[in-house]
């Protein structure tokens, strides 16, 4: 096997720490950022490199979709998680009430990189109705993953269900004093707005799992 070059060994030690810091893998834009790297078309080339030497794993249809092969056996690298309904990402849609989402109760499941998880309890995921949240790299049918919370942070994306309309969506969080801004990432759609006494969260959005066409 030819050795490696400077840039991928770099890119290979770069993976690790952060895998080490964070508990899931970076970005391309990340590895460009963080090996000092021209482009993120050069990084993608180098990352088919070492794929194709065995080096690690590169799943197409995933965010952050790397694995590095020397870290875990295949079975510990993956994880089960309850696919427990659908969420909007565009006009909330009518779902099944929060009380409802009984994930012990779901039949499908679906494996995923345990790095997706973060190690976080409890995670599930929500299928994707709608392109409000295309510019946020999520779109029409992709697969969200879920920690469930009750709170988050402005401008985080989570699934907000509306008490009184008893309907959820998918959009970035912003709380004020006097109302909820629900923003989609879609310059072509408008916020919506909301009561604070009407929203509840549900869950904080931790990776996206993309349709693959």
């Amino acid at each position: 096997m030819k050795k490696l070059s400077d840039k991928q060994k770099r890119i290979i030690n770069y993976i690790e720490r952060f895998l080490t810091e964070k508990g899931y893998p970076p970005s391309i834009r990340d590895i460009q950022s963080g090996c000092n790297i021209s482009s993120t078309s050069v990084v993608d080339y180098n990352l088919n490199i070492l794929e194709n030497r065995g080096l690690l794993q590169r799943h197409s249809d995933v965010s952050r979709g790397i694995r590095l092969l020397n870290r875990e056996t295949p079975a510990e690298a993956m994880v089960s998680v309850p696919v427990i309904g659908m969420i909007a990402a565009g006009e909330p849609i009518p779902v099944p009430a929060p009380d409802t989402w009984d994930v012990a109760a779901v039949s499908e499941t679906m494996a995923v990189p345990r790095e997706l998880t973060r190690d976080k309890k409890d995670v599930y995921a929500l299928r994707v109705k709608g392109t409000s949240m295309v510019d946020a790299l999520i779109n029409d049918g992709d697969v969200i993953l879920m920690q469930p919370v009750n709170n988050v942070a402005n401008g985080e994306m989570a699934a907000v269900w509306l008490k009184d309309e008893k309907e959820a969506t998918l959009k970035k969080v912003y709380q004020g004093s006097r109302n909820v801004r629900l923003q989609p990432a879609n310059e072509q759609m408008q916020p919506l707005y909301a009561d604070p006494e009407n929203v509840e969260i549900q869950g904080r959005v931790i990776a996206v799992i993309r349709k693959v066409s």
